[in-house]
Protein backbone atom coordinates (compact mmCIF):
# COMPACT_ATOMS: atom_id res chain seq x y z
CA UNK A 1 0.00 0.00 0.00
CA UNK A 2 2.35 2.26 1.05
CA UNK A 3 4.34 1.56 -2.51
CA UNK A 4 1.31 2.97 -4.36
CA UNK A 5 1.33 6.06 -2.03
CA UNK A 6 5.30 6.19 -3.20
CA UNK A 7 3.89 6.09 -6.85
CA UNK A 8 1.37 8.18 -6.55
CA UNK A 9 3.61 11.11 -4.93
CA UNK A 10 6.20 10.54 -7.68
CA UNK A 11 3.81 10.89 -10.56
CA UNK A 12 2.30 14.22 -8.92
CA UNK A 13 6.07 15.33 -8.40
CA UNK A 14 6.76 14.77 -12.27
CA UNK A 15 3.03 16.00 -13.37
CA UNK A 16 3.97 19.35 -11.66
CA UNK A 17 7.90 19.15 -13.26
CA UNK A 18 6.42 18.60 -16.19
CA UNK A 19 4.14 21.91 -16.00
CA UNK A 20 6.38 24.16 -15.59
CA UNK A 21 7.98 22.70 -19.07
CA UNK A 22 8.05 24.87 -22.57
CA UNK A 23 8.63 24.63 -25.63
CA UNK A 24 8.14 27.64 -28.45
CA UNK A 25 8.48 26.90 -32.02
CA UNK A 26 8.98 29.89 -34.45
CA UNK A 27 8.58 29.75 -38.07
CA UNK A 28 7.84 33.08 -40.96
CA UNK A 29 8.13 35.27 -37.77
CA UNK A 30 5.00 33.54 -36.31
CA UNK A 31 5.87 31.84 -32.57
CA UNK A 32 3.83 29.26 -30.69
CA UNK A 33 4.46 28.30 -26.78
CA UNK A 34 3.31 25.03 -25.68
CA UNK A 35 3.81 23.89 -21.87
CA UNK A 36 4.15 20.41 -20.23
CA UNK A 37 0.22 20.21 -19.63
CA UNK A 38 -0.53 20.76 -23.71
CA UNK A 39 -1.64 23.95 -23.41
CA UNK A 40 -0.87 26.68 -25.21
CA UNK A 41 0.88 29.62 -23.38
CA UNK A 42 0.88 31.79 -26.41
CA UNK A 43 0.99 32.70 -30.46
CA UNK A 44 2.19 35.80 -31.59
CA UNK A 45 1.37 36.25 -35.36
CA UNK A 46 3.50 37.91 -37.87
CA UNK A 47 1.37 41.03 -39.49
CA UNK A 48 3.56 40.72 -42.54
CA UNK A 49 2.11 37.05 -43.36
CA UNK A 50 -0.40 37.25 -45.47
CA UNK A 51 -3.77 35.61 -43.84
CA UNK A 52 -4.08 32.45 -45.99
CA UNK A 53 -0.10 31.50 -45.16
CA UNK A 54 -0.36 32.45 -41.39
CA UNK A 55 -2.92 29.46 -40.73
CA UNK A 56 -1.37 27.07 -41.77
CA UNK A 57 2.22 28.35 -40.09
CA UNK A 58 0.56 28.60 -36.76
CA UNK A 59 -0.94 24.83 -37.58
CA UNK A 60 2.86 23.80 -38.02
CA UNK A 61 4.04 25.56 -35.35
CA UNK A 62 1.75 24.26 -32.90
CA UNK A 63 2.12 20.75 -34.25
CA UNK A 64 5.41 20.89 -33.86
CA UNK A 65 5.58 22.34 -30.52
CA UNK A 66 3.28 19.69 -29.02
CA UNK A 67 5.63 16.90 -31.07
CA UNK A 68 8.50 18.34 -28.73
CA UNK A 69 6.49 18.59 -25.39
CA UNK A 70 5.64 14.87 -25.65
CA UNK A 71 8.77 13.97 -26.16
CA UNK A 72 10.21 16.12 -23.13
CA UNK A 73 7.68 14.60 -21.48
CA UNK A 74 8.62 11.13 -22.54
CA UNK A 75 12.38 11.38 -21.48
CA UNK A 76 11.21 12.50 -18.26
CA UNK A 77 9.28 9.57 -17.73
CA UNK A 78 12.22 7.35 -18.68
CA UNK A 79 15.06 9.50 -16.51
CA UNK A 80 12.28 8.92 -13.71
CA UNK A 81 12.05 5.35 -14.19
CA UNK A 82 8.47 4.86 -13.63
CA UNK A 83 8.32 3.74 -17.09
Amino acid sequence: MFDKLNQLKQLKEMESALAKEEVTVERDGVKVTVNGKMEIREVRLNPEVPAERQGETVKGCLNEAMRKIQIEAAKKMMQSGQF
